[in-house]
């Protein structure tokens, strides 16, 4: 356990059945521990955590105090009895949080392995397998650990293998053996095989592995395509051999996991330091208190030292001031009481367990239930200003159908009229026996136009059936399995199988297809693959008759500029349709042919052949090829593929992006793909001013980018400002005045305005109105994160309302939202599926792992976990403010009761000659917070609301004051204290200046210490109770019975403490002995305690009466809203259905919208590569199984109307729009700037995205996102100067504006036409 640690590692060196040579490296164990203690460190570390937290420091020093008994006038159980539950509560929830984590590990630690041991193969526990071991896995088995692979049953070394624990992507990828150990097969070669790895130390980038095998004196180069790394599933794959590389926390899946953090709400640091502050405070009172004890000693006390002599330690009036001092730092110490702590614990943990219960956040496909992981982040959910997201399996569902095409400038698959009758799925079976049954179409045109035999038709599938990468295993007669390199092919190939053109085999020469019933065989002449830069493919075939055909299919952009020009009008329609295909957020590829002679043929053949063989260049050589016969097509068509998205997606960011909250997507996909998901979810529109690329692969030209970027948004936004003016000066101008201005001569004009210089553009970005996009790709996010570009990325990608990220490494990701935080000070929240989001998950505030079927890592790791994206929305709008509204209201109160108990005591000491005596009685002042206060408070903060969880989603806006702190900060705190003090003042006088002069029924006065102390100590307790029911907005039942149960507990204890038998029993201990009695059967007390409560209260009511009157938040309209739907729902509903229909007629032009242009829907999650290994034969012999099924739909429904705010003149707030909830279909054809179509690529991060279907779907839906209160929800066509003129903030309305917006009432002078 404390072996010394090993130095970092240069470079690792590993020798093969050599466990001996490998320890000399003290290379880790293949263990692993997430965990973060153990039986040993548990006490110390758990200990040393909990007194980081201010108060606990704060409470033990108190303690220390109270053991000296010349200085307290309190018994130290009073301390050390809560202080000893507040820790112990804590350290058996940190110690049940890392039992699961030990449990967890314990599992994958046990899991089995086959290992080869001195010549046979033995099991092994995954703990127990070195650096340097060979294992033998099988099929469906998870990796052990980071493996070189040596062999396996398919030929030429090839497996496949699934990476949804790593990067959440269900689709297979390959890997293939060294070609020098792929014949490796059985146990006895293997075990005489001693090659040594020489690579890289181990490190965090899934995507990349360097390093080179030296054997029999030969090097061979090591990939990452070699590498099988830990958390991937071998499949389709008998089984396979490898060498462990890495192992345990040396794996690549563990480098990305990092440590577990130590999370704490802002809330949390705000606590520490109010109790500094506090603390000083209470200082200060001390001094206070010393000095006038001093005095008091010096003039008064010393002519009583004859009655009251000091105590022996103390010999003067200093030294008495001095424990003076301290006696009252330990009697005032309750104005931060250890039940505080032990309170915020346990609501938290009552806020969790109703995240937990929330049956809407359950998913029945899955049969996964929300889970919150933590109890200490809850409140932190209702401040989100940040959302940083994956984009496949967490936006998207891994799931593409083939939804639309264009062929012959006919379009198919249109969607049919919502409101009219839904449109059959087709039934293949009787015209294809080789169907898909899951395969999904409704129309019914494209069917007959195969069945008829038009050629182009057939053509057009024809080509989809050839022109892939697409391996199939038939497992029996008609049973096809096809495995695709991607989900784009199988959902292409799919299509054409289910309308005739089937897929069957193929050698590395020829293709086996059958064609409306008919085999048909196709040599296979040549595959020209697909790049990110060529972004297409073909394939050039000889069909049966002899004849030579080019099939090509890739990005509109690429192949429409490589037509023949006699298809310039196909071209036209075809592009509007792809337009229209864009605009649904589909991925659109564009479909084209040529027919070759044989000379052509041969002659660009030995082309080939020469740039194949040369020496340097090859690429570069081959793409010139490859460009030279891909021209003069003609075009058959275009399709559109739906990349499902999650369901809800679109709702969920549109609501979001209401209440203020952000959405970033940092996605390792390359551009193309992330930028149509972008569009799918409604993230980027068309509506948007514009939309900016940085692709920049040098510092200087991202730098120039972002400045570029920053500087068209400022000018945009002055443009629409000034837009906004002339068209306010146009509205309130007579045509007289309006006539006159038009003769302004030129001198009276205004000056153009000069070019917004770099220095205060960062000024300016703050206040940007317009609607922009940023993509960024990984290879310029690179540059931007640089310390000295840092300021000027957040600057540009803040001012937007959608940024997206792509190309990135998991590294990327955390360092993306450290930035943020760093930078902005906003809260942030990450959420992702796989173990590349891990370290993004684990940088963010709050981290959420979306568990199912994608793998568990992000789970495992997250601080909440939930199956879809979707009820992220419930997750911060209903419990993050719920919990937040809370745990700010339960705070502000628990301050206010305890400084009005507290500074009694304070007034106290000027009226007991600065003694140090208590108010109260010791057992008022130990039961105080544990039981008269406890459970009303406890009930307000884990049971209130203000409005219910439906009201919450409607209205996003409730959620902005949450991201301001305007609900519990150190103004709000003080406005606590203040109150307190003067509850105190109240308390404290008033019973000492009536009980003064008051007498009892038979004269006797009552002006004595314990009838002052009840009649206090009474008083206090039922003027917090009166606060309380007037801080509650949500009353229960449970409310009530703590409410009213706590103030009868308190009468019934008081009464049987001051009784007769516990008198006699204790006599030393109970000295007030019938004050109860004697004191409460006075009426003058109970007027004392009727006119003390009053007085608290009265100027708590005015005040939140005038505030409700005067300057009402959004809730308040929101409850009073509610109230009068409640009272007259039938003349509200057709009032309110009247206005907000009239609201949504209003349309305006908007600057900078680009429906103009065309913008290309082109994503193919494709890699490089496959056409070389398919022609070369290697992956011709397969093993089993299939990849999943595409067929599935998953149709998701969206926001039907996004109402708009009404603008009132300044002296009248304005209303509140609810957020809707479902919009219409209708957008205008989506268009995007010259820049979304550049861009270089480069190698990609996730290869294979697994992408998903959008439906297609949705009005956008936006909002504005600028400065610290934007307006409210927006309409479905919303432009620039409607938004601009919601400038008030959201959230702080008034209700006569509200009974406007529901009762179409108006001033009648404002309606007078005259």
């Amino acid at each position: 356990m404390f072996r010394s640690r090993p130095p970092p590692e240069e470079e690792r060196r590993v020798r093969a059945n050599d466990r001996e040579y490998n320890e000399k490296f003290q290379y880790a164990s293949n263990c692993i521990t997430t965990s973060k203690y153990n039986v040993v460190t548990f006490l110390p570390v758990n200990l040393f955590e909990q007194f980081q937290e201010v108060a606990n420091t704060y409470f033990l020093f108190l303690l220390i105090l109270q053991l000296i008994p010349q200085i307290s006038s309190l018994s130290w159980f009073t301390t050390i009895v809560p202080l000893a539950l507040v820790l112990s509560i804590t350290a058996i929830k940190d110690a049940s949080d890392d039992y699961f984590r030990h449990k967890s590990d314990n599992q994958v630690n046990n899991r089995q392995s086959q290992v080869l041991i001195r010549g046979s193969i033995q099991k092994e526990k995954w703990m127990n397998v070195r650096v340097g071991d060979i294992i033998k896995l099988e099929n469906n088995q998870f990796v052990a650990a980071d493996l070189l692979l040596l062999s396996s049953t398919e030929p030429h070394g090839l497996c496949y293998i699934e990476t949804a624990e790593l990067d959440g992507e269900t689709n297979m990828k390959v890997r293939q053996s060294v070609s020098v150990t792929c014949e490796l097969g059985d146990t006895n070669n293997l075990a005489t095989f001693n090659g040594e790895v020489v690579c890289e130390p181990p490190n965090n980038k899934l995507d990349r592995f360097c390093g080179t095998l030296h054997w029999k004196e030969k090097k061979y180069p090591l990939t990452n395509q070699n590498m099988l790394l830990r958390g991937c599933v071998l499949r389709n794959t008998e089984f396979c051999y490898g060498l462990v590389i890495f192992a345990g926390p040396d794996t690549k899946l563990m480098q990305n996991s990092g440590r577990t953090k130590f999370k704490r709400t802002s809330i949390d640091r705000l606590m520490n330091t109010l109790v500094l502050w506090i603390f000083c405070f209470l200082v200060v009172m001390g001094v206070i208190l010393a000095v006038g004890n001093a005095v008091w000693e010096r003039e008064v006390g010393s002519l009583f030292q004859s009655y009251l002599p000091w105590d022996p330690p103390v010999d003067n009036f200093i030294f008495s001031a001095f424990f003076s001092f301290w006696s009252y730092v330990i009697i005032l110490n309750t104005v931060v009481p250890i039940s505080l702590y032990v309170s915020v614990e346990v609501i938290r943990l009552g806020h969790s367990y109703f995240i937990n219960w929330d049956r809407q956040m359950f998913c029945s496909q899955c049969n996964t239930a929300a889970e919150a992981r933590t109890t200490t982040l809850n409140e932190e959910l209702g401040q989100v200003e940040y959302i940083f997201s994956d984009k496949t399996g967490t936006l998207t569902q891994n799931i593409m159908t083939f939804n639309k095409c264009s062929i012959n400038g006919q379009a198919y698959g249109e969607a049919s009229d919502p409101l009219g009758p839904q449109p059959k799925k087709l039934d293949f079976a009787p015209f294809n026996s080789l169907a898909d049954p899951n395969f999904c179409f409704y129309d019914d045109t494209l069917l007959e136009s195969v069945k008829v035999g038009d050629s182009l038709t057939h053509d057009f599938f024809r080509l989809l059936s050839l022109c892939h990468t697409v391996m199939s295993e038939e497992k029996s007669e008609g049973e096809l399995v096809y495995k695709a390199q991607s989900p784009d092919e199988a959902a292409l190939v799919t299509a054409a199988r289910n309308f005739g053109f089937t897929f069957r085999s193929r050698t590395p020469g020829t293709i086996s297809t059958t064609e409306m019933g008919r085999p048909v065989t196709y040599s296979l002449l040549a595959i020209l693959d697909f790049n990110n830069i060529r972004k297409r493919m073909s394939v050039i075939v000889r069909n049966p008759e002899g004849r030579i055909r080019l099939y090509c299919k890739g990005a509109d952009t690429m192949l429409l500029e490589r037509l023949h020009p006699c298809n310039q009008d196909l071209m036209n329609i075809t592009s509007d349709h792809l337009n229209e295909y864009a605009a649904d957020g589909l991925r659109t590829l564009a479909l084209a042919y040529r027919d070759l002679s044989e000379e052509e043929w041969e002659s660009w053949s030995e082309s080939q052949r020469s740039a194949e063989r040369a020496p340097t260049c090859r690429e570069e050589r081959l793409a010139a090829v490859y460009e030279e016969i891909e021209q003069d097509m003609m075009l058959l068509g275009a399709t559109a593929i739906e990349d499902k998205l999650q369901e809800g997606v679109q709702e969920t960011i549109a609501l979001l992006s209401l209440a203020n909250i952000k959405v970033w997507v940092l996605t390792g996909d390359k551009q193309e793909t992330a930028v149509n998901i972008g569009y799918s979810c409604k993230m980027l529109t068309d509506d948007m001013s514009e939309v900016f690329i940085i692709s920049g692969n040098t510092v200087q030209c991202v730098r120039q980018e972002l400045r570029a970027a920053r500087q068209r948004m400022i000018e945009l936004s002055q443009n629409r400002d000034e837009g906004k003016e002339l068209l306010a000066e146009a509205c309130f101008m007579s045509p007289e005045v309006t006539e006159g201005q038009g003769e302004t001569s030129e001198k009276d004009k205004p000056p153009p305005k000069s070019p917004v210089s770099p220095a205060p553009q960062f000024l300016l970005m703050d206040n940007i109105s317009g609607e922009f996009g940023l993509v960024i790709t990984g290879h310029s996010l690179a540059h931007a994160l640089e310390a000295d570009m840092e300021a000027e990325f957040v600057s540009t990608a803040c001012a937007c309302k959608a940024v997206i990220c792509c190309r990135m490494t998991p590294l990327q990701k955390a360092q993306v939202v450290e930035l943020i935080k760093k930078h902005k000070k906003a809260v942030t929240l990450a959420v992702g599926d796989g173990a590349n989001d891990i370290s993004m998950i684990k940088s963010a505030h709050i981290g959420v792992g979306i568990s199912g079927q994608e793998g568990s890592q992000a789970a495992l790791a997250s601080d909440y976990s939930f199956s879809q994206f979707r009820f992220l929305q419930r997750l911060l709008l209903v419990h993050g403010r719920w919990s937040y509204l809370r745990m700010c209201r339960f705070l502000c109160y628990f301050f206010y009761k305890n400084f009005a108990f507290t500074m009694v005591h304070f007034w106290f000491g000027f009226f007991c000659g600065f003694s140090a005596q208590t108010v109260y009685d010791q057992y008022f002042i130990t039961l105080y917070n544990i039981v008269y206060t406890s459970l009303p408070v406890l009930a307000m903060g884990i049971f209130d609301q203000d409005v219910p969880d439906h009201r919450s989603l409607e209205y996003p806006k409730l959620y902005e004051p949450g991201q301001l702190n305007l609900l519990f900060n150190k103004k709000e705190f003080f406005i606590c204290i203040a109150q307190g003090i003067y509850t105190s003042v109240v308390l404290f006088f008033v019973p000492y200046v009536v009980l003064s002069d008051a007498t009892q029924s038979t004269g006797e006065p009552l002006a004595d210490y314990q009838t002052f102390a009840v009649t206090t100590a009474t008083t206090l307790v039922i003027v917090v109770s009166v606060q309380i029911a007037l801080d509650t907005g949500y009353w229960t039942v449970i409310n009530h019975v703590f409410v009213w149960g706590s103030l009868g507990l308190y009468f019934s204890i008081m009464f049987a403490l001051h009784s007769q038998t516990l008198f006699k029993i204790f006599p030393n201990h109970f000295h007030f002995v019938g004050s109860a009695q004697s004191t409460l059967l006075q009426p003058v007390v109970w007027l004392t305690i009727a006119l003390a409560t009053a007085i608290c209260m009265v100027p708590v009511l005015t005040f939140r009466f005038l505030k409700l009157d005067l300057k009402p938040q959004l809730s308040d309209t929101v409850r009073y809203t509610q109230l009068v739907h409640q009272k007259k729902r039938k003349l509200a509903g057709r009032s309110a259905g009247g206005h907000w229909r009239g609201a949504s007629t209003m349309s305006e032009g908007r600057l900078g919208a680009r429906s103009g242009s065309r913008r290309s829907g082109y994503a193919f999650a494709h890699q490089e590569g496959f056409g070389e290994l398919i022609t070369s034969g290697k992956n011709m012999r397969l093993s089993s199984l299939v990849l999943g099924s595409f067929g599935s739909k998953h149709s998701s429904s969206w926001i039907d109307t996004l109402r708009r705010k009404k603008h009132t003149p300044p002296s009248t707030s304005g209303e509140c729009s609810p957020a809707p909830s479902c919009i219409s279909a209708t957008v205008p054809p989506l268009s995007n700037s010259s820049s979304m179509m550049g861009g270089s690529q480069d190698t990609p991060i996730e290869e294979e995205p697994d992408t998903i279907t959008a439906q297609s779907a949705a009005a956008s839906s936006s909002t504005e996102t600028n400065g610290s209160a934007p307006e409210g929800p927006p309409q479905n066509s919303v432009s620039d100067t409607a938004r601009s003129q919601a400038a008030d903030p959201g959230w702080s309305l008034s209700l006569g504006t509200v009974q406007e917006a529901i009762f179409g009432w108006r001033n009648a002078a404002s309606c007078d036409p005259e």
